[in-house]
C-alpha cells in the first residue's frame, strides 16, 4: 500500500487541460469542508516536481477552499513515464 502525503497544491503541476464539472466541485468543497479529504489524489513525482493527470475536481476544491496542501499518493517515476501520460 502507497503512502498517502501531504503535498503543497503549489508544488503540483497539471499539464494536460480539464473542464471540471463545477457541481461535482461544489459538493467536493462541501465534503471536504465539513469532514476532510477522503480520498486521496495520485501524483508522479518526477525528477523532485508533482504532476496530477487525475483527481481533478478534488483538486480544484481544496484549491477553491484555501487549502495549502492535499492529500496524496506518489509515486516516483523516470521522465519517460511522464512523457507516455503527456502522449
Amino acid at each position: 500500500m502507497m503512502k498517502v502525503e501531504e503535498i503543497p497544491l503549489n508544488q503540483i503541476v497539471r499539464p494536460l487541460p480539464r473542464q471540471n464539472d463545477a457541481e461535482k466541485v461544489k459538493a467536493l468543497m462541501k465534503s471536504i469542508a465539513e469532514i476532510g479529504q477522503q480520498e486521496p489524489v495520485d501524483l508522479l513525482e518526477v525528477d523532485g516536481r508533482y504532476y496530477g493527470f487525475s483527481g481533478c475536481h478534488r483538486f480544484e476544491a481544496c484549491q477553491r477552499l484555501g487549502k495549502e496542501t492535499i492529500k496524496a499518493r506518489v509515486r516516483k517515476a523516470p521522465r519517460s513515464v511522464l512523457k507516455m501520460h503527456l502522449a
